[in-house]
């Protein structure tokens, strides 16, 4: 009964998902670009081989993944905060409540067009403050170590709300008879979060985790209007990379590869960060 009442949602997943990734991986075997005349013709294993050896994909595999990690884990903190806060009874809570979505619901170009300006050189009101104090321009968007800071701190302002959405769901659903008990019992506040909080969340962190990394790891509107990838290509993501392959030099079969490249390690990654669950018994607290 369970895999029937799922089997929409998997039909639906097969025709948008696991379709175009089949797509993708068959033209990973084919040369298909302005060379052949934008016709695939099979080259057997010619575009993995350059994957493989391509370091340009290794670097943003690698700037991608570290992308998606600090991000990801900053915004679980963030969330798992602004959620306890959201679960509690205050007066004003409801209009915090929907102004707390505004991030997640402006579209991803608009937000990115926005942090671009505040950090813009000289007009933007950061560089502004700095100017009126006397500290000079900053140029944060012309170093790879503060652009990628920044990065990341408009990928958690605008993300993080999903996340405290999922929590503050999963909030509610647990009793508050049990905190009721563990009060009984000599329990503090920090020792009700460890032991009957967090355990009965595990299940909705698991989720958002499951998601969030989805998407942080195959970033490309934020990073495309941000910073178009600089500078020096220090925020290029693998999204971004599979772009520029596939639209700027139309080849298309090489851009197939580095997607399907960038789905094998985000699939070995999430198993990597299950296993790792596991063996610190994480999982287990999703067990009745």
């Amino acid at each position: 009964m369970t895999v029937l009442l799922a089997l929409p949602a998997l039909l639906l997943m097969a025709v948008v998902f696991g379709w175009p990734m089949l797509r993708y991986a068959w033209l990973s075997f084919h040369a298909d670009s302005v060379l052949t005349g934008l016709v695939p013709i099979p080259n057997g294993g010619a575009n993995w081989l350059r994957l493989l050896t391509d370091s340009r994909f290794w670097l943003d595999a690698g700037q991608t993944t570290r992308f998606a990690i600090v991000s990801v884990g900053l915004e679980l903190i963030l969330a798992l905060a602004i959620a306890l806060l959201l679960d509690q009874r205050w007066r004003g809570r409801s209009a915090v409540r929907a102004l707390s979505l505004l991030p997640w619901a402006l579209p991803t170009t608009m937000m990115a067009l926005g942090w671009r300006w505040i950090f813009n050189t000289p007009y933007g009101p950061i560089e502004q403050v700095a100017e009126a104090a006397g500290f000079g321009p900053l140029n944060l968007l012309s170093t790879p170590a503060m652009t990628w800071i920044v990065t990341v701190l408009a990928d958690v302002w605008k993300t993080t709300p999903f996340i405290t959405l999922i929590l503050l769901a999963g909030l509610q659903t647990i009793p508050e008879d049990l905190y009721a008990a563990f009060r009984l019992e000599g329990g503090s506040a920090f020792q009700a979060l460890r032991r009957v909080t967090i355990p009965l969340l595990m299940p909705y962190i698991l989720l958002s985790l499951l998601f969030r990394m989805a998407q942080a790891f195959g970033v490309f509107d934020l990073i495309q209007v941000l910073t178009g990838g600089g500078p020096a290509g220090s925020t290029e993501s693998l999204a971004l990379y599979a772009y520029l392959n596939g639209m700027r030099f139309l080849d298309f079969g090489y851009s197939a590869t580095v997607m399907v490249g960038g789905f094998l390690l985000l699939t070995a990654l999430i198993l990597l960060g299950a296993l790792l669950l596991r063996m610190t018994g994480a999982l287990r607290a999703m067990q009745p």
